[in-house]
C-alpha cells in the first residue's frame, strides 16, 4: 500500500513539473525574450487543435513562448507562429 502511495505521488509531481516548462502563448512580443525562429502547423480541423499543434512544436523547439502570426484555411487549417527564448 505504501508503494502505491509513493508511486502516485511521484506521478503527480512529475506531471506538475513538466507542465511548468511548457511554452506559453503570448499576444505581444515579450520584452525580455529574443525571437528564435518560426514554426508552422497544418491539417487541424479547428483553432484549438491548431493552437495545440503550435504549442507542441514550440515546446519541442525549446521555446519559452510563442505568438501566433497567421491562420488560414477552411476544413484543414494552417498556422504559423514566432517562437521566443
Amino acid at each position: 500500500m505504501k508503494n502505491v502511495k509513493i508511486t502516485l505521488a511521484a506521478l503527480m509531481l512529475s506531471t506538475v513539473s513538466f507542465a511548468g516548462f511548457a511554452a506559453q502563448q503570448v499576444d505581444v512580443t515579450p520584452a525580455d525574450q529574443q525571437q528564435m525562429g518560426v514554426i508552422s502547423a497544418s491539417g487541424s480541423s479547428n483553432l484549438t487543435s491548431l493552437e495545440n499543434q503550435l504549442a507542441e512544436k514550440a515546446e519541442a523547439a525549446g521555446a519559452k513562448s510563442f505568438r501566433i502570426t497567421s491562420t488560414s484555411g477552411q476544413n484543414k487549417l494552417h498556422g504559423t507562429a514566432v517562437i521566443y527564448n
